[in-house]
C-alpha cells in the first residue's frame, strides 16, 4: 500500500473534522443572531448554512481508491421567507407596525449542532482507531 493510501484515512477524517468544525460555527453564529432584527447593512439577519461537497464527487470518472474526503463549497444565506411579527412598540417596526425577525429557528439549529457534534465525534474517533492500529503494527514490526 502506498504511503498516500496508508494515510487517506486521516485526511477523511481530517476533513471531516474541519467541516463539522464550521458546521458547528455556523450554527452557533445563527442561534446568536437569532433576533437580530437590522444588521450592519440595515436588513435582518438571515441564516446561515454551509454548503459541502464530497471530494469523491469530484473523482467520478476513477476508482474509489482516491478519496480526500469532504470539501467546503462555502457558507450561504438562507433565502427562506424572513418571518414578520406585530409589534408596534419595537424599534425596528415598519409604518403599519410590523417587525421582520431572522429566517433562524433554534430548534433546527440545536439540532445542526447536535449533528455535527456526532459527526465530529464520530471522525475524532477514526483517527484514534487509526492511532491505535498504527501503534500496533509498530509494535509488531518491532517484535516485541
Amino acid at each position: 500500500m502506498s504511503q498516500g493510501g496508508l494515510f487517506a484515512a486521516t485526511q477523511v477524517a481530517s476533513s471531516g473534522l474541519t467541516a463539522e468544525r464550521l458546521r458547528m460555527e455556523v450554527a452557533a453564529n445563527n442561534i446568536a443572531n437569532a433576533h437580530s432584527t437590522k444588521t450592519a447593512d440595515g436588513t435582518p439577519y438571515r441564516r446561515q448554512q454551509v454548503v459541502f461537497s464530497t471530494a469523491m464527487n469530484q473523482a467520478m470518472g476513477k476508482r474509489g481508491e482516491h478519496m480526500t474526503g469532504v470539501t467546503i463549497e462555502g457558507v450561504q444565506d438562507d433565502m427562506s421567507e424572513l418571518p414578520r411579527i406585530h409589534s408596534p412598540g419595537h424599534p425596528d417596526a415598519d409604518a403599519d407596525g410590523f417587525v421582520t425577525y431572522p429566517n433562524v429557528k433554534l430548534p433546527h439549529e440545536m439540532v445542526d449542532m447536535m449533528t455535527a457534534a456526532r459527526a465530529y465525534e464520530a471522525n475524532l474517533k477514526s483517527l484514534q482507531v487509526f492511532r491505535q492500529m498504527t501503534e500496533q503494527s509498530l509494535s509488531l514490526l518491532k517484535g516485541s
